[in-house]
């Protein structure tokens, strides 16, 4: 008799692992040493080296790592800005900007990661989107994290978050001296 139950549970799990949605079973954690994070994508991305247009109006070379499907698109980008003289405030504030034309900011807050300080962003699309992005202005360059729920019907709005959650700085730095950081909480206390 517990033979057969442990038959049918057996054949149970195996009904279910093989029914479980893929999208829960194919998210993988990549890590890039370079440019000193990991981010969790649910497939293999796509990389390649582009052109950013940066704040001062010139424009730099990019790294970007994408996967698209049906239901969104996950990008992460990091723009070289080391040969200029930009304020961390020019280089965020033009990054949202060009991330939020065509649609509404939602949600602009101070975000963080570890001990590197930046922004966290919900933008919603004119055409029904919805964009989960995390900005970071780190080592002289622009990291740009998104995750684009698509208007295709299935609700990808978690996967989205998920994604943009899943930035992690693997060089233990920060982006602010151990005094900015007290003005930067003092500052939100007062």
């Amino acid at each position: 008799m517990r033979a057969i139950a442990f038959v049918i549970a057996l054949f149970a799990a195996e009904l279910f692992a093989a029914n479980a949605p893929a999208a829960a079973q194919s998210w993988k954690e990549y890590s890039y040493p370079s440019y000193s994070f990991a981010v969790s994508f649910p497939a293999e991305p796509k990389v390649e080296t582009t052109m950013y247009q940066a704040a001062d109006g010139r424009s730099v070379q990019a790294q970007v790592y994408s996967v698209t499907q049906d239901n969104g698109v996950f990008t992460m980008t990091i723009a070289d800005l080391s040969d200029g003289a930009l304020e961390e405030s020019a280089v965020m504030d033009h990054a949202i900007k060009t991330l939020s034309q065509g649609g509404e900011v939602k949600l602009d807050i101070p975000h963080r990661i570890s001990a590197v300080y930046g922004r966290q962003l919900s933008i919603a699309g004119a055409d029904g989107s919805h964009s989960s992005v995390a900005l970071f202005y780190y080592k002289k360059r622009l990291y740009q994290i998104e995750g684009k729920a698509l208007p295709s019907g299935s609700d990808a709005t978690a996967d989205a978050i998920r994604f943009q959650q899943s930035l992690i700085f693997t060089d233990n730095s920060s982006n602010r001296s151990p005094a900015g950081r007290v003005f930067e909480v003092l500052g939100r206390l007062f």
